[in-house]
C-alpha cells in the first residue's frame, strides 16, 4: 500500500480517516481480548500475541483521538499506512488461529471457528477502507450501498448466531429470538447477494432506496434486542457466558450499520433533489 492521491476535499479525507480508525481500532482491540479469553491456559504464545495486539490497537485508538479534523492530510495518510500495517498483522493472526482451530490443534478452546472468521473479515474490511481512503478510490454510491450492506448483513447474521449459542439453553425465549434474527438476516443477506448479482441493472434509485428501508427496519429491531440483552447481562438478570463487553461490542456494530444506512439514504435523497 502506498500513499496515493487523497480525496479532493482534504478535510473530508481527514475526518473520514479518523472516524474509521477511531471506530475500528477499538473493535480490533476488543477482538484481541475476546480471542485471549477463548484460548486455553496452556496457549501462552497465542495469549501473548493477543495481548500485544491489544496494546497496539489501544495505542492507535489513543493516537487517533489526539488528531483533529484540521490535521495535515499527508500526516493522516501516513497514519493510515501505519494502521493498515497493524490491521494486516492482526488479520494474519486471526487467520492463523482459525487454521489451528479447524485443524483441531486447539482442542477445548472457546473460540468458535465462525467467530474467528467473522473478526478476521472485519480486520480485512478495516484495512481495505484505509487503502481506499489513501488512494482516493471509493466505490460509486450504488456499488457502495450494495457492498456495504452485503458485508454488514452477514456481520449481523453472525452476531445473532453467536448470541444464540452463548446464552444458556434454559433462556429459551431469548435463544428463540436470536435464532429468528439469525434466519431473518440470512434471508436479507441472500437478498442482497441476489441484488449484487443483478448489477448494474439492479442499481436503480427506487430499488436501492427500498433495499435500505427494508434493512433499516430489521437492523433497528436487532439493535434494540442487543441493547436489551446488554442491559440484562450487565444487571446479571439472565444466564449466559456472554462477556458484558461483547454484548456492548455487538450493539455498537449494529449502531455503526445504522449510521452507514443513514448516510446512504441522505446521499440518495440528495441525488433525487439535485
Amino acid at each position: 500500500m502506498t500513499v496515493g492521491r487523497v480525496l479532493t476535499l482534504s478535510n473530508e479525507f481527514v475526518a473520514r480517516s479518523l472516524e474509521e480508525i477511531r471506530f475500528w481500532s477499538r473493535i480490533m482491540k476488543e477482538h484481541s481480548l475476546f480471542l485471549k479469553l477463548g484460548f486455553r491456559c496452556e496457549d501462552t504464545q497465542l495469549i501473548q500475541e493477543a495481548n500485544q495486539f491489544y496494546q497496539i490497537f489501544e495505542h492507535i485508538e489513543a493516537r487517533s483521538h489526539a488528531f483533529t479534523e484540521a490535521a495535515d492530510p499527508d500526516q493522516i495518510a501516513r497514519f493510515n499506512l501505519e494502521v493498515h500495517s497493524a490491521a494486516t498483522h492482526i488479520w494474519a493472526f486471526k487467520r492463523k488461529v482459525l487454521g489451528l482451530i479447524i485443524q483441531c490443534k486447539l482442542p477445548g478452546g472457546n473460540n468458535f471457528p465462525l467467530l474467528v472468521d467473522h473478526i478476521s473479515r472485519e480486520a480485512n474490511y478495516f484495512r481495505n477502507r484505509l487503502e481506499e481512503l489513501n488512494a482516493g478510490n471509493l466505490d460509486a454510491l450504488p456499488d457502495a450501498i450494495i457492498n456495504e450492506n452485503v458485508f454488514f448483513l452477514r456481520i449481523m447474521a453472525d452476531h445473532a448466531k453467536f448470541i444464540g449459542h452463548l446464552l444458556d439453553p434454559s433462556e429459551r425465549q431469548l435463544v428463540e429470538q436470536a435464532r429468528n434474527f439469525s434466519h431473518d438476516f440470512d434471508q436479507l443477506l441472500f437478498q442482497a447477494i441476489d441484488l449484487s448479482g443483478m448489477r448494474p441493472q439492479s442499481q436503480t434509485e427506487p430499488l436501492l432506496g427500498q433495499f435500505l428501508d427494508q434493512n433499516r427496519v430489521s437492523v433497528v429491531s436487532l439493535r434494540d434486542f442487543k441493547k436489551t440483552a446488554r442491559e440484562l447481562i450487565e444487571a446479571c438478570r439472565i444466564k449466559s457466558i456472554i462477556h458484558p463487553l461483547l454484548a456492548d461490542h455487538v450493539f455498537r456494530e449494529a449502531e455503526r450499520f445504522l449510521f452507514i444506512i443513514d448516510e446512504f439514504e441522505a446521499m440518495l435523497k440528495g441525488r433525487q433533489v439535485g
